[in-house]
């Protein structure tokens, strides 16, 4: 229970990363809920920080909201 709340969590703020100022926040911020919450399934935290840094750093290209 307490591994699909902490989740859950970081997928909620995950959501709001494509609101901070610029790509450097933003892939700071994908990386951090990428190795949590790859650590949290069980799988590597390198590689979720990865997969999140770029995740957070490319967000804003695909969106309009946060602009």
């Amino acid at each position: 229970m307490f591994k699909l709340r902490l989740v859950l969590a970081c997928l909620a703020v995950a959501g709001l990363s494509a609101c901070l100022d610029n790509d450097l926040e933003r892939g700071l911020a994908g990386a951090a809920g990428g190795a949590v919450v790859a650590d949290a399934v069980g799988g590597d935290p390198v590689t979720g920080a990865v997969a999140g840094g770029a995740a957070g750093a490319l967000c804003d290209e695909f969106t309009y909201r946060c602009r």
